[in-house]
């Protein structure tokens, strides 16, 4: 299977080649979106030997997201692995995710930070156990870590994902797309590193309540 990784970046000069050069150990080829960066993430991402998609505006993590799996199927990728930008995720760990497409059947392998001894803040167990019981509410299924960006689609899961939602709600709408799909679904247990830097980038506790609004509101609309 051709694999690549998948990494959606806003302003992360400093921090992109170092997950870029992890990546690339594992995978066929890494593609970085760069989503309305101001800085110099494009041209760090080159240099690293990314391929580079750039959005003109700041569009949000899903929308950047949906252009990297929507490049990668494109291309004729068999398997995308989405990787965060920070450098939170462990590359390291991106054979493991595939192994359970490869050999495990799954369909969507979904990595699962609370399964090994990471130091993880309160505050975010906290966002994340709120996450899974809205994505379960909103979905029927239940996961330990709904809402981690180290995700890897399989063949059919790459060919039928569409995601909508522009923001980090798109956790959820994966999750919702496999309900929908029917895909087989798998949890690893991953490496994850937390700095000020990692946490002081992701959502807030306030935009995590945003977001379960946005999901359910979503929901019930539809």
């Amino acid at each position: 299977m051709r694999v690549c990784a998948v990494i959606p970046a806003f302003n992360e000069a400093t921090r992109i080649g170092a997950v870029i050069r992890g990546a690339r150990q594992y995978v066929d080829e890494v593609i970085v979106v760069a989503d309305g960066s101001l800085d110099a993430t494009a041209q760090v991402a080159r240099e690293a030997g990314a391929r580079v998609i750039i959005h003109t505006e700041n569009c949000g993590a899903g929308a950047a997201t949906m252009t990297g799996l929507e490049a990668a199927r494109r291309l004729g990728f068999d398997v995308a692995v989405t990787v965060d930008a920070d450098g939170q995720h462990a590359t390291a760990d991106i054979p493991r995710l595939v192994e359970a497409l490869r050999n495990g059947g799954a369909d969507l392998v979904v990595a699962n930070r609370f399964g090994r001894k990471n130091i993880i803040p309160p505050i975010r167990r906290f966002a994340n156990a709120l996450g899974n019981i809205v994505t379960f509410l909103v979905t029927g299924i239940y996961l330990p870590d709904t809402q981690c960006g180290f995700k890897a689609f399989g063949p059919r899961a790459l060919l039928e994902v569409q995601l909508r939602m522009s923001g980090f709600e798109f956790c959820t709408e994966v999750i919702r797309e496999a309900s929908r799909h029917r895909w087989k679904i798998a949890s690893i247990p991953t490496k994850v590193v937390y700095s000020e830097y990692t946490l002081a980038k992701g959502q807030s506790f306030a935009n995590g309540l945003k977001t379960a609004a946005k999901i359910l509101l979503r929901t019930f609309l539809r």
